[in-house]
């Protein structure tokens, strides 16, 4: 009797063991919906971009998602690595700027873009602010004077050096065709090349006290060092000219060249079908323009810069945001219930 109430004793222990591991598994699992996953993110190598890919990595290891190192390449490259199955998703992704490269490499068949993860990016050109009120330059089809574009000449040719972007990211495509539209080519010379190393020209120039003219985008920490309004200005453009053949005039009037962008977070379409935690995490995510551009300006200070430095970054953000970090993991996690 003793024997089988023992017996019975044990037997009920073991039951409990059993859905008690099985609670806890099941826990386990809700908590790190990822787990066995990996993950290949991806970059272009622009260190403006560090912290919003970082953030995005950071989510996906806490939801249990094993995430290699990030790949560099550049926009329209990474769009077809994502589309291949390559790469498994980038995090600045610009829309509408990026538009072409999105369709060349399959739209949305091939590529998933969902949520705002980082709207009211706005990009355009720019003038110190001492040449703009000496000379009364406002807008940019000004420059077709040679004599107001000469003011801007870094290299003695007798044409207005323009700071501008790199081949393949985008805004050149905008630029170009704007150099057309505004019949530019014979005062101003597009200057393309490593943006911060064109830049850097620029600032020096600055310093100096000589005018400059550069084309940038926020968040970047350019407009943290040239402030807009104080040290420079922005200026219009003629009219809308853009490859798109979209309206870029804002609703106040003004008309900069540019749409204000978003930056979206891309992933490959059969990842986020068969990983749903990770394809509501893109969705939800969302950081504002101030505080990005907070951190670009951080990363001009000594040894805050490069991929190390931005992660610091990234867990002092999650730390203060702490709140909103967890809704986002949260929100996937219940998708993949």
């Amino acid at each position: 009797m003793i024997t089988k109430l023992i017996r019975g004793v044990v037997a009920t222990a073991a039951l409990a063991m059993g859905v008690t591991t099985f609670c806890g598994t099941a826990q386990a699992d809700h908590h790190m919906p990822g787990k066995g996953v990996v993950i290949q993110p991806g970059q272009d190598n622009v260190d403006g971009e560090n912290f919003q890919t970082i953030l995005v990595i950071k989510a996906l290891k806490e939801l249990g998602y094993e995430v290699k190192s990030v790949q560099n390449a550049k926009y329209p490259t990474l769009h077809i690595a994502i589309a291949n199955g390559d790469v498994t998703f980038m995090a600045d992704h610009w829309n509408p700027l990026h538009q072409a490269f999105y369709d060349a490499a399959g739209g949305e068949a091939k590529l998933s873009r969902t949520g705002n993860y980082l709207p009211g990016c706005a990009q355009g050109y720019l003038i110190d602010k001492k040449t703009a009120d000496k000379y009364g330059i406002s807008n940019i089809g000004q420059l077709k004077d040679p004599k107001i574009a000469k003011l801007f000449d870094a290299n003695d040719d007798g044409k207005a050096d323009l700071a501008g972007c790199v081949p393949g990211w985008g805004c050149e495509r905008v630029i170009e065709h704007q150099m057309d539209a505004f019949g530019l080519r014979d005062t101003v010379k597009h200057n393309q090349g490593e943006y911060s190393a064109i830049i850097a020209e620029t600032i020096a120039r600055y310093k100096e006290g000589k005018p400059i003219l550069y084309y940038t985008w926020t968040p970047y920490w350019v407009s943290g060092v040239l402030v807009p309004g104080d040290d420079v200005t922005w200026i219009e453009v003629p009219h809308s000219a853009h490859p798109n053949n979209v309206d870029t005039k804002l609703p106040n009037g003004k008309n900069y060249g540019f749409e204000v962008n978003t930056q979206m977070i891309v992933a490959n379409t059969d990842f986020v079908a068969n990983n749903p935690a990770a394809a509501k995490l893109f969705e939800v995510m969302n950081v504002s323009v101030n505080d990005v551009s907070a951190q670009n300006l951080k990363m001009k200070e000594k040894g805050e810069g490069g991929w190390k430095a931005a992660e610091r970054h990234a867990d002092a953000w999650i730390a203060a945001n702490r709140k909103t970090f967890d809704s986002w993991l949260e929100a996937a996690r219940a998708a993949a219930q």
